[in-house]
Formats: C-alpha cells, sequence, structure tokens
C-alpha cells in the first residue's frame, strides 16, 4: 500500500496559525476581563462597607442630636445660665 502525501496550502497554514492564535488571545482576554471583575467586585464590598459605617454613624448622630434638643436638655441648660421660661411673653399669630 502506497502512502498518500498530504499537502497543505500557504493559506492553510495560515489559517491554522491564526486560529492558534485567536484561540490564545481569547483565553488570556477571559482571564483579563474575570481578573477585572474581580477587582471591581471587591471595590463594590469596600464601597458597601464605607456606606454602611457611614449610615451608622449618621444614626448615631441623629440620636445625640434629639437627645440634645429635647425639652429636658433646653431647660437644664437655659436653667444653668439663668434664663427663665416665661408664658405670659409668648404670642400666638394667627392669619
Amino acid at each position: 500500500m502506497a502512502r498518500k502525501r498530504v499537502i497543505t496550502l500557504k493559506g492553510e497554514k495560515v489559517l491554522y496559525v491564526l486560529i492558534g492564535l485567536l484561540i490564545v488571545l481569547n483565553v488570556l482576554g477571559q482571564s483579563f476581563s474575570m481578573a477585572l471583575l474581580s477587582k471591581t467586585n471587591i471595590e463594590v464590598e469596600s464601597m458597601r462597607t464605607k456606606i454602611e459605617k457611614q449610615e451608622n454613624l449618621n444614626a448615631s448622630l441623629e440620636m445625640k442630636i434629639n437627645e440634645l434638643a429635647s425639652l429636658d436638655n433646653i431647660q437644664s441648660v437655659a436653667y444653668a445660665y439663668g434664663l427663665e421660661y416665661n408664658n405670659d411673653n409668648i404670642r400666638v399669630i394667627e392669619e
């Protein structure tokens, strides 16, 4: 039996090289995009943590403001500075 010789053309070799190159570039591109996505997810979680801490701080400050603005606190501070509450000086303006 005689073996047949397979003939490859220059165009075929170029196509094989291009296909191989495209496969390698595709794998590299996917790896790069996955790394970029992972980095972005880490940044998002970091920002969420910062936002949560800031929301807790805001809530704490809001509670402190409400505490300082309470009528009892205002009256005690006014009394400490020698001020008094005179109901006769309050006038109601009606339209």
